[in-house]
Formats: C-alpha cells, sequence, structure tokens
C-alpha cells in the first residue's frame, strides 16, 4: 500500500480547472520529484493534498488516500496531526517571532517522532546561532532552513517541498539538498517540488512532470535530466 495515492484529481480555482485527472503515487521511504515549468499545476498539485484549495476559494475532485485512508477535502491541521507536513513556497515564516519560537511552533501537533529542537539544531548549526533573532532577519538560505526545520518539528510521515531553490544561490542550493539527502537517508520520504530539473532529479527515486495540470511524463529519478524525454514533456514539445 503507497503512503499516500491520487487517483484522478481534479483542482479547480472558481470556474478555472488547474488539473486534471492526476494520478500519483509514493511509497514509504521513496522522494519523489515533481517537475514542470511556472504555471504547471504543481503547487496546486500540493495545495489539494494539503486541504489548503478546500479551504479557500477551490475545490477539488478525485481520490486522495494518506496512509490508507480517503483523506481529500480534510482540514489542514488534521493532515498534520496524521503526520503531513508541508514546506511552503516563498517560507512563510512568522516574522514577529524569533528563530526558535518559530521552530517551536511546528511541534504544536505533539506527534511522538525523532526530530526535536536539539536534533533540528544538529542538522542546521546556524540556526542555533541565529535561535533568538527574528525569522525574517536571516538570509535566504537560513530561512528556508528554518522552514525546513518547523516542517521537521512535527516528525511527519511525509514531508512536502515546494521550490526549495526559489531566489537562493546556486552553493545555497547544493547545501539545501545535501540536508534533504540527510533526512532522506534516516527514513523520511518527501515530495520534491522544483523548477530547477537537475536539482530535483539528482536526488530522487522517481519523478512526475506536469505539463498544464496533467502529467506528462513519469519515470525513475536520479540521471533522468538527461534524457530528450525529460525535456519534451517539461516544455511540451
Amino acid at each position: 500500500m503507497s503512503l499516500l495515492a491520487t487517483r484522478a484529481l481534479c483542482a479547480f480555482y472558481g470556474d478555472f480547472q488547474a488539473l486534471f485527472g492526476i494520478d500519483f503515487r509514493i511509497e514509504v521511504g521513496e522522494t519523489v520529484a515533481i517537475i514542470g515549468a511556472n504555471g504547471a499545476g504543481k503547487t496546486t498539485f500540493l495545495r489539494a493534498l494539503t486541504g489548503v484549495i478546500s479551504a479557500t476559494t477551490g475545490s477539488t475532485t478525485g481520490e486522495v488516500e494518506f496512509g490508507g485512508r480517503p483523506v481529500l477535502g480534510s482540514r489542514t491541521h488534521a493532515l498534520v496531526r496524521g503526520g503531513l507536513a508541508m514546506v511552503p513556497e516563498g517560507r512563510m515564516l512568522f516574522p514577529s517571532l524569533t528563530v526558535e519560537e518559530n521552530l517551536r511552533i511546528g511541534a504544536y501537533a505533539r506527534r511522538p517522532g525523532p526530530w526535536t529542537l536539539a536534533r533540528v539544531y544538529e542538522l542546521f548549526p546556524v540556526l542555533r546561532e541565529r535561535r533568538h533573532s527574528g525569522a525574517t532577519d536571516l538570509s535566504g538560505g537560513q530561512q528556508q532552513m528554518a522552514a525546513i526545520g518547523r516542517a521537521l518539528m512535527s516528525n511527519p510521515r511525509l514531508m512536502l517541498c515546494d521550490e526549495l531553490s526559489l531566489g537562493l544561490a546556486p552553493v545555497v542550493i547544493r547545501d539545501l539538498y545535501a540536508r534533504l539527502g540527510e533526512i532522506a537517508a534516516h527514513g523520511m520520504t518527501l515530495i520534491i517540488v522544483e523548477q530547477d530539473v537537475h536539482q530535483a532529479l539528482a536526488v530522487a527515486d522517481r519523478f512526475y512532470c506536469f505539463q498544464e495540470g496533467r502529467v506528462s511524463l513519469a519515470g525513475a529519478g536520479r540521471g533522468a535530466a538527461d534524457f530528450p524525454a525529460v525535456t519534451a514533456a517539461y516544455f511540451g514539445v
């Protein structure tokens, strides 16, 4: 049984349809990349999984199962308590709180597990050094570390990472992805949404390419970025 699976998942913003019949699965311990150009439906897919669309002005149809249970339309806080966590595009840290306060908020659901404040600081030592700083006083890369740490503090079964590389320097991106490798090596299941195809496919076991709200290609991950079929699916040529 897959940890998470969707069948014929569609998403709408009012009358506008953004996703068209997405079939997707991820197994326990896998890292799966979702690649695609801007506007391909990647972030919408994550918002549909986490209940954000249904909680705003959108709607979803189809099926989503998480841990063998149907969860389509579930409230976001219930999904977090069930073991789903998201590192959102843009980090969305609380600007009025310190780094450590932002991290502690991630643990509000009190899920048991190995990820504690001490372990997050071990993974990201700079956050320990800056723990009393305001979250928005950090550099972009440090803010992304704090967003990842906040998600880990919920001790998720599945972590969704949306556009981690956005706006960051290449050396910072390489460092972040090295830390993701450490997280995955300890058994975390990861969905990574990226426009940076080479970076995403370098760490993924499998990938799905989205194009105009549909899956245009799916296959094995590592090394696949060099195949012409990936380029064709990405750009729709």
